[in-house]
């Protein structure tokens, strides 16, 4: 099996300063790959070693993003890809699962695929929209938060899905792309041995000439119709109160102090 795993580098802390265009900046910032791309990863290594092949993982950002592709390599990713160009920046859902889209049908092109694997969402954006919209762009089956892997074998594959209320069970032919939830697989962890055999293996960078669209205009922030108006770090300033009284009496209490505050 030829899989394909999107990961991405984001912030180690909520402490994250943003700039006046609604960025994080991420300059000086501690990072991790986001934890649930780890249990994304676990999965394709684990269809790997049912079925061979390989496990490629891509991640989208500036040249540091690297680093969470070596990590993929120390757990056990054959390949990685780095999609870094200063068109990308400022990149909503829609612009950042069509560069990455872009970037997939590359990878594609050269060494084929069956799965694409994404996390559920990311810490730092919390939408789990980036990878239905990729699957979307390149217009291929996909299931989304996949807690289990029922049954695979090399043409197909049969997922379990988390829909809250209910599950169901979804079975499509590959090519195809799932999202995971973190109840999918446990992450090995990094191993120190493939740390030091992969130091120096080769990451692959793919910039915005080395896409088959051509259009600027669909990229980072001339491609992302939807815009941020406003971006503050929450207030850590919580004043707490404590009323006792009868139920009818806090009830009161609770009306009149949310009326003071016009939020009625």
């Amino acid at each position: 099996m030829e899989i394909l795993v999107c990961v991405k580098q984001v912030p180690e802390t909520k402490d994250v300063e943003v700039d006046e265009n609604g960025n994080l900046i991420r300059d000086g910032v501690d990072s991790i790959m986001n934890p649930y791309d780890m249990y994304a990863l676990e999965t394709a290594l684990q269809l790997k070693e049912e079925h061979g092949g390989t496990v490629t993982a891509i991640t989208m950002g500036p040249p540091q993003a690297k680093e969470v592709l070596k990590e993929a390599y120390m757990m056990g990713a054959d390949r990685g890809y780095l999609l870094s160009d200063i068109k990308f920046a400022g990149a909503d859902v829609l612009a950042t699962s069509y560069t990455l889209a872009q970037g997939l049908e590359v990878i594609g092109l050269k060494d084929g695929y069956d799965l694409i694997i994404c996390g559920m969402e990311s810490t730092d954006g919390d939408t789990a929209q980036v990878g239905p919209a990729i699957a979307e762009t390149l217009d291929i089956p996909h299931v989304a938060y996949v807690s289990s892997i029922e049954e695979s074998t090399k043409d197909k594959i049969v997922v379990e899905k988390d829909m809250a209320d209910t599950i169901e069970i979804v079975e499509f032919s590959y090519p195809g792309l799932i999202t995971v939830t973190k109840h999918v697989k446990q992450p090995r962890l990094p191993s120190y041995k493939l740390k030091l055999e992969t130091q120096d293996r080769e990451i692959n960078t793919l910039t915005f000439d080395d896409l088959p669209d051509d259009d600027e205009t669909n990229f980072g922030l001339k491609g992302s119709p939807t815009q941020v108006e406003k971006v503050f770090p929450p207030d850590d300033d919580i004043e707490q109160v404590m009323w006792d009284g009868t139920g009818e009496e806090l009830s009161d209490k609770m009306y009149n102090e949310l009326k003071e505050l016009k939020m009625i």
